[in-house]
């Protein structure tokens, strides 16, 4: 017995059926396979919280809090502490205290915190315990980025959350034996940022699960429409994916549909919000809404997009659908940290005007757009099971050496 972990999340892994909670779960599942893991994390509402019993049957122990601050106490706060707000709108003393109950009854050698707003529940620890932060994506580079983007109140609060996550992020670098980010791509600007080596940081890719994500499985099919086919999937209130939607409805489609007049685009994910609904009374446009199985959408799809404008590491959306063995059309940002060589696994295009253009040639050419997705599918299993992607876990939490390359995996 190496020890026992003590594994902190910002949303609750059951069930992975979006980005983070996909990744979470994962790595949930492997370190359980590991060794015992005592789970503390966040549910957003009573869904959520009705997940606990599931995650109960892969902890030694757990503590599932519902997420009740509000937004503008927890601005407020951090504004006047100088803290983050992402750091500030994740915090509760129930859950400081059950991790100081953990760590003083319980044989714990490592500590992993999930998502930088988990970092300030890892007090200070002993020697021979391990902390291991996954990061997941570089958060301050997006917010800086929004503010960048934007102006008025909304672009100061980002530019001001950009700055001091990044001091935060700093500070807990410093602090853990490892630091990981969802792929290589990450893992090399923030080492830029910190002045950290990959001795310190480094990249845990984002996997797949193939047998689910298999064009040959049993799933519900979607009926089809006339006409060719687009799909993007995602959680339809997460601002990356509104703004890529909003975009592709607006400016590809109508020039995908004056040379393919009968093109569907579906936007397939929960909770759409009031813009993301408006879509629909464009011409062409479908919104699903939460839909049972994904992978009916994808498997009909004659084209799978992710056109985000701003993305940070491996897009789940993206290996999912290269997993159904789909052609996909990504931005460079979606398509960033994905291992396939240019244009053999999947085609980027960098503007609407691209974009539109290598849709059209692959709905022209269907041997092309089939070739495409088999090479995708091919890769998948090449490169992206979990079990490859994970398989230096163990060495990250209980090795003595801090280098460890997960791409040599």
């Amino acid at each position: 017995m190496t020890g026992e972990i003590l594994f902190l999340c910002h949303r609750i892994p059951f069930p992975p059926d979006r980005g983070d909670k996909i990744r979470s779960y994962h790595l949930l599942e492997r370190m359980a396979q590991i060794a015992p893991v005592h789970a503390g994390c966040f549910a957003d509402d009573a869904r959520d919280m009705g997940f606990a019993p599931d995650m109960a049957k892969m902890t030694a122990s757990q503590c599932v809090l519902v997420r009740d601050r509000s937004r503008v106490a927890a601005g407020l706060k951090g504004l006047a502490t100088g803290r983050p707000l992402l750091v500030s709108l994740f915090d509760h003393p129930g859950l400081h205290r059950w991790v100081a109950k953990v760590l003083a009854e319980r044989p714990i050698k490592a500590v992993v915190a999930y998502s930088a707003q988990m970092a300030h529940f890892v007090p200070a620890l002993p020697d021979g315990v391990r902390f291991l932060m996954d990061f997941v994506d570089f958060d301050s580079a997006k917010y800086a980025a929004y503010g960048a983007q934007g102006s008025g109140p909304m672009a100061w609060i980002n530019r001001r959350e950009g700055r001091a996550l990044l001091e935060f992020e700093r500070q807990v670098a410093e602090r853990a034996e490892l630091c990981a980010f969802v792929s290589e791509a990450e893992a090399a600007l923030f080492r830029q940022a910190s002045g950290l080596g990959p001795d310190r940081i480094v990249g845990i890719d984002n996997g797949v699960a193939l047998d689910f994500f298999d064009p040959a499985a049993d799933f519900p099919s979607v009926a089809r429409r006339d006409g060719p086919l687009l799909v993007f999937t995602g959680q339809m209130d997460y601002r990356p994916n509104v703004e890529a939607v909003d975009s592709f409805a607006r400016e590809t489609l109508p020039a995908i549909r004056a040379k393919c007049p009968e093109a569907t685009f579906a936007i397939v994910g929960r909770n759409p919000t009031k813009p993301v609904q408006a879509l629909a009374a464009l011409p062409g446009v479908i919104v699903t809404g939460a839909v049972s199985d994904v992978r009916g959408w994808l498997a009909a799809a004659d084209v799978v997009v992710a056109p985000l404008r701003i993305a940070r590491g491996i897009q789940n959306k993206v290996l999912e659908a290269m997993a159904m063995a789909r052609p996909v059309v990504a931005s460079p940002q979606a398509a960033e940290g994905i291992d396939a060589q240019d244009e053999e696994h999947l085609l980027i295009a960098a503007d609407p005007a691209q974009e539109a253009a290598k849709i059209v040639a692959l709905l022209s050419d269907k041997d092309h757009a089939e070739r495409l997705g088999q090479a995708a599918r091919m890769r998948m299993e090449e490169r992206y099971r979990w079990s490859a992607t994970l398989a230096r876990l163990p060495d990250m939490l209980f090795g003595s050496s801090r280098a460890v390359d997960m791409r040599a995996a």
